[in-house]
């Protein structure tokens, strides 16, 4: 069956616009892997998380599909500055001449000016993988941007959001809070769930541990925080809509206690990495099989491959944080603006 321009199949246009959210493949990396959300509110529109460059034509599709044209979007929000959620955001802004840019208030200086995100990815991927994964990265004018601090709100078209700090992935992370669907737009916060991985029992889920922020703490903290509210369903950019949040909250929690058990019990290992790769992904297996997953063991570890190998990154990070602050050395104070090596749920 062909797609919509904004890459969903036609015959699910009822159930991708419940609510008047809109839900957008933007094709990174693989389908269904990278979600953005266009928000409808009495005509007018907002985008939550954008995905990259490459994206932009399934954006502009999408706001056509709605009914909108591009001068009725007056929001870009960014859950966090990560390429694969915020990659595309200044292409797009070029497009949306009423659009302001929400973002929280240590990602907008990277908005602003993406040269050293540009020049950190370009390091670590080369330009050719720049170009062929990201595309172009583009600054927003200062002026348009505003900063989200904790509790910030906003009215689109009388549909009211507010935003909320939501560490633990990244330290520049925010979530959104729909009241018309009593739901929240989570980013990475809470989790990454693939619909290959869906059973009858509902949604698979993992933690997203990718460098260089990881702080499980605050992680808990922040999924505490979401749960408070009560939400009908969970948003997530990686990917899409998720319900049972109660069921999938302790599953993070569990998850995030054990992952970390496992960091601690690699760590100083000549192999960490390696060690880390093969009690991640063993865990996952458990954790699927006892879910009921449909695919076997090969095609579990075939889609979260990616995410295996920045879990295991980022907690190798948090190791080494840890033992550097014991050691009073400090911590690199710049936040984190791409993923590792790997290019998975940053």
């Amino acid at each position: 069956m062909p797609m919509t321009a904004s890459g969903v199949h036609p015959g699910s246009q009822r159930m991708r616009a419940e609510h008047d959210i809109h839900v957008i493949d933007t094709a990174f990396q693989r389908d269904h892997f990278d979600a953005a959300y266009l928000l409808v509110g009495n005509g007018r529109g907002a985008f939550i998380d954008c995905g990259t460059s490459h994206a932009l034509p399934r954006l502009l599709g999408a706001i056509a599909d709605a009914g909108l044209g591009v001068d009725a979007i007056d929001w870009v929000i960014l859950t966090h500055v990560h390429l694969d959620h915020a990659g595309g955001a200044g292409a797009l802004m070029r497009q949306l001449p009423n659009a302001r840019l929400l973002v929280h208030p240590r990602g907008a200086p990277h908005m602003i000016d993406p040269a050293r995100l540009v020049a950190g990815a370009t390091a670590v991927y080369g330009e050719q993988e720049m170009a062929r994964s990201y595309g172009q990265i583009v600054p927003v004018a200062a002026a348009r941007v505003v900063v989200a601090a904790d509790g910030h709100r906003l009215s689109l078209g009388g549909r009211e959001l507010s935003c909320i700090d939501t560490p633990g992935h990244a330290r520049h992370h925010l979530c959104v809070w729909d009241a018309a669907s009593h739901s929240w737009f989570t980013g990475d916060t809470f989790g990454l769930s693939y619909r290959e991985l869906d059973s009858a029992r509902g949604a698979f889920i993992i933690p997203t541990t990718s460098p260089v922020q990881f702080e499980p703490d605050a992680l808990h903290a922040s999924i505490e925080r979401l749960m408070a509210r009560a939400p009908q369903a969970m948003y997530l950019t990686h990917y899409g809509r998720v319900q049972d949040a109660a069921r999938l909250a302790a599953d993070l929690h569990a998850q995030i206690d054990a992952m970390t058990a496992i960091a601690r019990a690699c760590d100083g290992r000549g192999d960490r990495h390696d060690a880390l790769v093969a009690a991640l992904g063993a865990l996952y297996l458990e954790r699927a099989r006892a879910h009921g997953c449909r695919l076997d063991d090969a095609g579990v570890l075939r889609v979260l491959d990616m995410d295996i190998e920045l879990n295991a990154q980022g907690l190798a990070c948090w190791l080494d944080r840890g033992r550097s602050q014991a050691r009073g050395e400090g911590v690199q104070a710049a936040p984190s603006t791409m993923p590792a090596p790997g290019m998975g749920g940053a």
